[in-house]
């Protein structure tokens, strides 16, 4: 693969080296605990699954869909919106479907760069916010997001010294891995800077839903004037326990979801249409089946975290996100956080996320992600305890 020019620019996938190992373990009959990958492990409610069932059997919905995403569902994206931030979504020209949120960011970030187009990403960052950038041959320039430092002075720092000057921002909050959160005022400073630097920016709300303790995430399009700079990613993966069903949207700048329409015109006829029906259900419908889902992630970051400081492993509880990101205990930190991830799986038989995979300000962390029941956390925090006494 040497010869292929994209793929020389992307580097080996860290996580990979982990999950390899951990395939290694339980074939040989090991009981590995997996808290790496953020895949949820809930099934999706019933009623979501049903209307998924209803309208496959019609085989009207079994031809070619639309790239851009059924009528009826762009319309429920909109009134979700309205319903839940007060932002008002023009269904027909600032709203998309994706298959998911890594197909929106990818296509987005080949719709709206060109080569050598700078784009600011935080470090360490969910990895597609980087890779989009890379695989569209844009010029990547990272912002370290570091608790030793303000992220949004860092972000100005770059914004002014970058030569030639970015054209795109991409954040992400409640943030993945960092579970950093950020409230309105934040995003009120994201629109003046992307005005005063002529920026487009994507905002990836992945954790729209996933606030603790009284938190409440709120939405980069509430901000007056974010539509004029900028869209906004969500997906249903992780609020309706859809993971596998790929489906998310993107809303905000017609501009942008212009380009981003007009580039998955080529390349895909959009989701299997009943997918995309029960999704308007997933987003019309109950919706209290969120509020179990954020409440059960919840309580396994209480017992995870608990359960982390009572052996010694000082961890702070996430205001968001599914995810606990945890320094690792400085007896082990010379070592890394790939070759920490690798003894965790070897000697306390629990996967995680080494910090190096989200970026180099990763390292020293591991990420643990809350999908496994509170019996099997408690049961990892038992072989942590062995390896870290």
């Amino acid at each position: 693969m040497d010869d292929f020019y994209r793929i020389k620019r992307l580097p080996p996938y860290v996580f990979a080296i982990v999950t390899d190992l951990k395939t290694k373990a339980r074939a040989r009959g090991e009981d590995i605990i997996d808290l790496g990958m953020g895949n949820p492990d809930m099934p999706t409610p019933k009623h979501i699954v049903a209307k998924l069932v209803e309208a496959a059997q019609n085989p009207k919905n079994h031809r070619y869909s639309a790239s851009r995403g059924i009528t009826r569902l762009r319309q429920a994206i909109a009134r979700w919106y309205r319903e839940r931030y007060d932002v008002e979504i023009d269904p027909d020209s600032e709203a998309i479907a994706t298959i998911g949120a890594k197909e929106g960011m990818a296509h987005l970030a080949l719709a709206v760069l060109q080569p050598g187009d700078g784009a600011l990403v935080p470090n360490p960052t969910y990895p597609i916010h980087a890779y989009s950038v890379v695989i569209a041959d844009g010029d990547l320039r990272s912002v370290p997001m570091t608790p030793d430092g303000d992220f949004f002075a860092r972000l100005e720092e770059a914004g002014k010294l970058a030569w030639p000057k970015a054209k795109l921002l991409i954040l992400s909050f409640p943030h993945n891995p960092t579970t950093m959160c950020v409230d309105r005022a934040f995003f009120e400073r994201v629109v003046a800077f992307a005005r005063e630097h002529r920026l487009m920016v994507v905002h990836d709300f992945a954790y729209a839903d996933f606030g603790y303790d009284g938190y409440r995430p709120p939405s980069f399009l509430e901000v007056p004037g974010a539509k004029d700079v900028g869209v906004e990613i969500f997906s249903l993966s992780k609020s309706y326990n859809m993971p596998g069903w790929r489906m998310g949207f993107v809303c905000g700048n017609a501009r942008m979801i212009l380009a981003l329409g007009r580039i998955k015109s080529y390349l895909d006829y959009g989701a299997f249409q009943p997918i995309q029906i029960a999704s308007i259900i997933a987003l019309e419908d109950d919706q209290s089946v969120v509020h179990d889902i954020v409440e059960l992630h919840r309580r396994r970051r209480d017992v995870l975290v608990n359960g982390l400081n009572k052996i010694g492993w000082s961890v702070a509880k996430p205001q968001g996100t599914m995810f606990v990101w945890a320094p690792i205990p400085e007896a082990f930190r010379p070592m890394g956080s790939l070759e920490f991830s690798k003894l965790m799986i070897q000697e306390a038989k629990v996967a995680v996320s080494p910090g190096i995979g989200f970026g180099e300000y990763g390292e020293g962390y591991v990420r643990f992600a809350l999908v496994e029941n509170e019996h099997r956390i408690r049961q990892a925090l038992r072989g942590l305890k062995a390896l870290t006494k």
